[in-house]
């Protein structure tokens, strides 16, 4: 069975005099079990959108989101988020901002101890134990990254949707959270969809790439397989010759077929 099912996906939202604004229109996809999907496309193709449709922070004009065979009819302990920006709480320690999902998701279920040691070794996991008691100013902007992973993890979701988590971050410092959320996901054999606009990223972490059509009335144009062998090195990655392949096709999509049909009006 198929973590998340979108079936004939339309998102509109109101413009201007009153007319549809159509965001996405007739999408369909399937992530499998324990499947990496990147979506990627030019700004304003929807790509956050269809995220934020999965995670049932927006419902759908038409059609269905199915996860875990259950329709998503608004945001769920399933699915946990991160986004671009970390939105940890400043006034809670880091060890404190991943109680706050594992209290919602385990209430009930565990008790007071065992959730502070839940929290605990998600941050492990994330390789922050030794800033488990420190505040968000105190902790650099990767490592606030890395606590907003930990407590989407930490409620152990069905799927874990991120939206562009390393956007913000400088190269090196996005690099190295890459290289930590192939060791994490290795580790949990999280199924994982995931926004981005970084096609060396996408290569890197992907099972498939999804390329989105320009908006408005977005499709998906093509899928790409990312048939490389687990775990990945960026360096040896550098002079593999179908890398280079998955590349150039990913240019070809966005770089010329796109921008050509948004240059045509077709």
């Amino acid at each position: 069975m198929a973590s998340v099912d979108i079936r004939d996906i339309s998102m509109a939202f109101a413009g201007k005099n009153d007319l549809p604004f159509v965001a996405l229109d007739g999408i369909n996809l399937s992530v499998k079990d324990g499947e990496f999907v990147c979506l990627i496309g030019h700004s304003g193709c929807g790509k956050s959108t269809l995220l934020n449709l999965i995670a049932g922070l927006l419902l759908p004009t038409k059609g269905t989101v199915v996860c875990g065979g259950t329709p998503v009819k608004a945001p769920g302990p399933d699915r946990a988020m991160v986004f671009q920006s970390h939105a940890l709480l400043p006034w809670m320690t880091c060890v404190e901002n991943v109680s706050l999902g594992i209290r919602q998701a385990f209430r009930g279920r565990l008790s007071k101890a065992e959730m502070q040691e839940k929290a605990e070794q998600a941050l492990k996991l994330v390789h922050l134990d030794h800033a488990i008691h420190k505040y968000p100013y105190e902790i650099s902007g990767g490592m606030k990254q890395r606590v907003g992973i930990a407590r989407a993890l930490a409620t152990e979701p069905r799927v874990l949707l991120l939206d562009e988590p390393f956007g913000a971050l400088d190269a090196l410092t996005r690099s190295s959270l890459q290289d930590e959320l192939i060791r994490v996901i290795e580790k949990t054999k999280s199924t994982v969809v995931m926004v981005t606009h970084d096609i060396d990223e996408a290569i890197l972490l992907a099972d498939r790439v999804v390329m989105m059509t320009n908006g408005p009335e977005a499709r998906i144009g093509d899928v790409m397989d990312v048939s490389l062998d687990r775990p990945r090195d960026r360096i040896e990655l550098a002079s593999n010759a179908h890398y280079g392949e998955y590349r150039r096709q990913l240019l070809d999509f966005l770089y010329r077929k796109q921008l050509a049909r948004a240059e045509t009006g077709a």
